[in-house]
């Protein structure tokens, strides 16, 4: 049976990979897109956002977080459930819905680009970099110090992502360093230097649903939401990451490889299978190891990750202070080095750096990777181009995007950057939510289709992100 495939090409006919069997060794070789997710999650969210709304509103907010996260990680497993079945990552579903790949792919492209194109976790990683070096918080009078750091960080997340066979393995590995160094350090500074009152404080407001202090400022908290968590494009960026590292479909497709890395095909249609025992039996299978990189990985780790930098923030900064400026990456460092000695002044600046470095270095691959995939995908021009290497196109994309960036370094600074990004990205979430229902109802053969349950699950990461961003703008608006 031809299944309706839309505006696109038909997809070809393959089986479905066997998974690996899943014991624990397994697990820890094949999540990684939760992992890359986590990276990103625990810059602006967490070790910006989170911090600022506790220290301006308190910890009550912080129910913002278990909401939004429990409605990505549904969000990320129906963008899941295509790439699984197809191969294809979740935007180029989008792109054979009507009107036709051509709409659909300036569409996303641009909201991509509006909404990360402002490089403001690079910029932080720099305030970071720039107080260690200077020995003090930076200033306006460093700010050009800070962006000449800020280039040097995006040079390094371009030769990171450079190097090796495949770049999406480059980037897990990278990211599992950082995360293993960010997450030790936060849970022992925490456990020793935390009081149990600030601990029963922060762990309360996760569950303070509903509770919003008045003359809350619409736009922090829509930020809030939607970067608690990875935010808006970036989400839609793991399926990317799900077919370059094999999963499902994604193992019969190919994947964007190294600079160096010669003989690497990439199909530019996915392939899909007939749904039988067989196929059903490695599906659910399948299905396992996507449950632990999202439900335990990337939902526990970005909980966590919200938990324990804003006891830091809590705990060590006074309620009411400024969060803003060139200093905003460098809060808690100041804070816990009063408290308890300039020797934790560089370690928790290390850490802030390598929290927003992962953030910056995820973006750095995710939208040239997105835009890359559906180039790819929408245009036969384009792959006959150089030969049809896709390296060509990838890396093409970066340095373009790399040069913007060096340009956006300049504009403004890093939290107000941020707070822009995250607004676009609660309009990205209601978006992508509604347009997963709509591919998962049209192209899934109706064994692979989501339940009921799960659908109503996209329903609300719409109105919920939906919501956000018309309070927010409403209130600019004022």
């Amino acid at each position: 049976m031809t299944r309706p495939h839309g505006q696109l090409p038909p997809w070809g006919k393959a089986q479905l990979p066997e998974p690996p069997a899943f014991t624990f060794r397994n697990i820890l070789h094949t999540i990684g897109p939760g992992i890359i997710g986590l990276g990103i999650a625990m810059g602006g969210g967490e070790w910006l956002l989170g911090p600022a709304v506790v220290v301006t509103h308190g910890p009550a907010l912080l129910w913002l977080t278990a909401v939004s996260v429990l409605l990505q990680v549904v969000l990320n497993l129906e963008m899941a459930r295509y790439t699984l079945y197809t191969g294809e990552p979740i935007m180029v579903g989008f792109m054979r819905t009507r009107p036709g790949p051509g709409f659909w792919g300036w569409t996303y492209a641009v909201l991509s680009f509006v909404q990360l194109g402002w490089p403001a976790n690079g910029l932080a990683a720099a305030t970071a970099g720039a107080a260690l070096l200077l020995g003090r918080m930076p200033g306006d009078d460093d700010a050009r110090s800070v962006i000449l750091i800020g280039y040097l960080v995006f040079l390094a997340c371009f030769v990171i992502v450079s190097v090796g066979k495949k770049v999406e393995r480059t980037l897990e590995y990278a990211m599992r360093f950082m995360m293993i160094w960010v997450f030790g350090y936060l849970i022992l500074v925490d456990v020793i230097a935390v009081s149990p009152e600030t601990w029963g404080r922060i762990l309360k407001g996760f569950v303070s649903f509903g509770s919003v202090p008045p003359g809350s400022d619409w736009s922090l908290l829509a930020a809030f939401a939607a970067y608690s968590g990875l935010g808006g494009v970036g989400n839609a960026f793991i399926t990317n990451w799900m077919r370059d590292k094999g999963y499902g479909m994604g193992a019969t497709v190919g994947y964007i490889p190294g600079a160096f890395e010669h003989g690497a095909h990439l199909s530019h249609r996915g392939n899909v299978f007939e749904p039988d025992k067989k196929s059903m039996s490695a599906w659910r299978r399948w299905w396992k190891f996507l449950l632990v990189d999202q439900w335990v990985i990337f939902m526990g780790g970005s909980i966590m990750g919200m938990a324990l930098t804003t006891l830091l923030a809590l705990q060590f900064v006074p309620a009411g202070s400024q969060v803003g400026g060139w200093a905003a990456a460098d809060l808690q460092a100041q804070g816990i080095a009063a408290a308890h000695g300039r020797i934790f002044w560089p370690i928790t600046l290390i850490c802030g750096f390598w929290i927003l470095f992962s953030t910056q270095l995820g973006f750095i691959d995710g939208i040239p990777r997105s835009i890359t995939d559906m180039l790819w995908t929408g245009s036969a021009r384009v792959r006959r181009w150089r030969g049809g290497d896709v390296r060509r196109v990838y890396y093409g994309v970066l340095i373009l995007f790399g040069l913007w960036g060096c340009i956006a370094l300049n504009l403004a600074q890093p939290l107000t950057l941020l707070i822009i990004a995250a607004n676009i990205g609660a309009v990205n979430f209601a978006l992508e939510s509604v347009h997963t229902l709509i591919i998962n109802r049209k192209f899934l053969p109706r064994e692979i289709r989501p339940p009921l349950w799960r659908e109503a699950g996209l329903v609300c990461c719409a109105v919920f992100y939906g919501g956000f961003a018309v309070l927010s703008f409403a209130s600019a608006w004022k």
